[in-house]
């Protein structure tokens, strides 16, 4: 890569304050990966950590599953999350057709439980962590047009990271082009879906670029479930000569009024799998969010190796209002029906990295200490104001919460004979959640209250080399999940203040897998895991978009992963995934099985289904490309799911097609891709995603039947300097 010369401060400082106006003063990490494993031919920013696994040691060479999904060039464009990661083993990627709710993300089991957001998986943006200090996280941020790839590691193998147990996602920046590129995408759909974005990237002198802004608008696929976003994501890169390089990225989400049409029972699904109950309507369900982070990456050689400093600060405004029935509401310690919290947060990561050779083989080490805060003020009212239903009424809550999270951690890879290398890592979290209660009556006494975490994640895995194109490995780790501030937030037992009996999850994992690759560009991969957790933290009740948790002892994930991609021939590629997944609780546990129940009676038998978790799921495609014009063909088969901790309820399995086509012109600098795309092509009814343990057994959540999306989108590409 072409190093980076200094440019003058005041143009720097301009570009920042046009790129983000509105954001707070914060920060960055980010991405980078083998640029020889990527076969990127790009100008690229200057090369950052990826979170997921060491520097230098690329995904092939790691005792871990890591999978990465390229965004460019995929079949048409707006396309989602859902249809990014739904491509990855292990991954379970449910499209709600519920913007207030966001997507249901779960890798290996881990995250099925969460009624909103993603828990128990660590998020993060160009390396700016997505997910917040107490272990809650979204992706509703991530701009897939400013997206280059996703990075999916599966089990928690890397010490790099913390406080989860299925594993990393990490969202890449597209890299920037050697010259100025200007894009310009539009798409329309089912349900009046349309979506308008627009993307700068290049290089100023050795400065790289990537600005990407888009929106979008929908009626939704079932009644009361409009939304509309706009996004904003921009990451510029600075060389600061003998100062090392500096990399800034910025993201805005703003997402107003998403209008949420609840669950439904099987009933209500078998009579018009399009409704909204009657209760959404009544209180005029919905939530809204707005989002913005910015972070900094600081990268300076230091020594025989390198020093990468990390630090970002973002803030969460949510307002949500719940269906939670009036005459619940008379209850004293009810905390009300509309939910209103407001996140600060902010974090340093500082890490030390060398790469050399111990004796006379390669090897690798990083040593690194991070510090996390995140501020919540939680307030509650009442979801009415005399006989108005979904309005916010009186005050019922007023709680300030914080977190602060001091991890240190150490993860070393030596090639340590011809044939073998070793990865060794632990990381030693502290995480303190502290919560300050500010409504005090009578009939509601001081809440307040704090609790510490503590736990010593290690990771060990082994890496046998029989062939230059072969890889196996077994790999031992453990992974620690904290409750977060939404589990913590309402005790189970139906009293006022935070659940801080609820103790942290620990998971033992182990992993035997093979990696084998050809010059082709032909991959297959295989993995066989199985993970046992203690403390495993369940959804205890579920009821008008509140959920309480409970710890429910022990519970054992074992799976296999398959992956396939083979170039059959120069016009021909097959890709195909394969998960099966026994995720079970291994102990007994009581429950409350009715709606109001606060004293638990029905036994969970040892050995039932862990609920929200398909036992088997498939994914294959066949794409076709010639000339200007390519097609793919989609299919995926997902096995039934529990919906609730007893078991006597399950969603259905289904399989879906997808078919999709476009076509590429080019004139000079420019360049026009079209297509079309039919979703579900034989329109078949499936249930989606599901509700856990709802407590109204309205646990279903109705996918869209066929739909089809045609799209143009149009590239400027700046004419090389002379």
């Amino acid at each position: 890569m072409k190093p980076r010369t200094n440019g003058a401060r005041n143009s720097r400082c301009a570009l920042l304050c046009g790129l983000v106006p509105s954001l707070l003063a914060c920060t960055a990490t980010a991405s980078g990966q083998d640029r020889a494993e990527l076969g990127d031919q790009a100008k690229t920013l200057d090369a950052v950590v990826v979170t997921a696994r060491l520097d230098r040691v690329p995904a092939f060479e790691v005792p871990a599953s890591i999978t990465t999904v390229e965004i460019e060039g995929r079949s048409g464009f707006n396309l989602g999350l859902p249809k990014q990661l739904g491509r990855v083993a292990g991954v379970s990627a449910r499209d709600r057709q519920n913007f207030a709710q966001d997507m249901q993300l779960s890798i290996r089991g881990f995250g099925a439980r969460a009624t909103f957001g993603v828990r128990g998986i660590r998020l993060y943006a160009d390396g700016i962590p997505a997910t917040m200090p107490d272990g809650q996280g979204q992706v509703s941020h991530f701009s897939l047009l400013g997206g280059g790839s996703i990075e999916v590691l599966r089990g928690p193998f890397s010490a790099l990271h913390g406080n989860s147990s299925g594993g990393v996602v990490q969202w890449r920046s597209a890299e920037p082009t050697p010259e100025p590129e200007l894009l310009v995408q539009s798409s329309i759909g089912r349900d009046d879906y349309h979506a308008l974005g627009a993307r700068l990237r290049g290089t100023t002198g050795s400065n790289g670029y990537n600005i990407a802004v888009q929106g979008f608008e929908t009626q939704g696929y079932r009644d009361h479930s409009a939304a509309r976003r706009t996004q904003l994501h921009g990451k510029v890169g600075f060389d600061l000569g003998a100062g090392g390089t500096l990399d800034v990225v910025a993201s805005r989400l703003d997402a107003p009024n998403a209008l949420d049409p609840l669950g439904l029972t099987r009933a209500q699904v078998s009579e018009d799998p399009t409704q909204a109950t009657a209760a959404a309507h009544a209180f005029n369900t919905r939530k809204s969010v707005m989002h913005q982070q910015m972070g900094v990456l600081h990268t300076l050689a230091l020594g025989p190796g390198t020093l990468r400093t990390t630090t970002s600060a973002g803030e969460r405004q949510v307002e949500q209002v719940l269906a939670v029935p009036v005459a619940a509401q008379a209850n004293p310690l009810s905390a009300g029906g509309v939910i209103a919290l407001a996140d600060r947060f902010s974090g340093m990561d500082a890490r030390w990295s060398w790469q050399g050779t111990l004796a006379g083989r390669a090897a690798e080490m990083t040593l690194g200490i991070s510090v996390e805060r995140q501020r919540q003020h939680r307030r509650g009212f009442e979801n009415f104001d005399g006989a108005t239903l979904g309005v916010r009424g009186a005050l019922r809550r007023d709680e300030r919460g914080q977190v602060l999270a001091v991890d240190q951690y150490a993860q070393a890879w030596w090639h340590v004979a011809s044939k073998w290398s070793i990865l060794l890592g632990a990381r030693h979290s502290t995480v303190r959640f502290q919560a300050s209660d500010q409504y005090v009556t009578a009939a509601n006494p001081d809440d307040s209250g704090r609790v510490r975490y503590s736990q010593t994640t290690p990771v060990a895995g082994l890496v046998y080399a029989p062939g230059e194109n072969l890889r196996l490995y077994l790999s031992a780790g453990r992974g620690f999940e904290t409750p977060t501030f939404n589990e913590l937030g309402y005790r189970a037992d139906g009293g006022a203040g935070l659940a801080l009996d609820l103790r942290p999850a620990v998971s033992h994992n182990l992993e035997v897998g093979g990696k084998w690759r050809h010059a082709s560009g032909a991959r297959i991969e295989a993995a066989l895991f199985r993970t046992d957790t203690s403390d495993e933290v369940a959804v205890a009740s579920n009821v008008g978009g509140r959920s309480t948790y409970r710890n429910v002892g022990a519970s054992r994930r074992a799976g296999v992963e398959l992956m396939l991609d083979v170039p059959v021939s120069q016009r021909w590629t097959l890709q195909g995934t394969y998960t099966g997944l026994d995720a079970r609780f291994r102990t007994a546990f009581p429950i409350c099985a009715a709606a109001g129940c606060q004293q638990p009676g029905v036994l969970v038998a040892a050995g039932t289904r862990i609920p929200g978790v398909a036992r088997q799921q498939l994914q294959a495609s066949a794409q076709w490309r010639s000339g200007a014009w390519w097609a793919t063909i989609e299919g995926s088969a997902v096995g039934e799911v529990s919906v609730n901790d007893q078991g006597d309820e399950r969603a259905p399995g289904y399989a879906l097609a997808n078919l999709a086509a476009g076509w590429r012109s080019r004139l000079a600098n420019q360049r026009v891709d079209t297509f079309v795309r039919i979703e579900n092509l034989l329109d078949r009814a499936h249930i989606g995603s599901v509700i856990v343990n709802e407590g109204n057994r309205r646990y279903y959540e109705p996918g869209a039947g066929r739909g089809i999306q045609i799209g143009v989108r149009w590239t400027w590409d700046a004419p090389p300097s002379p």
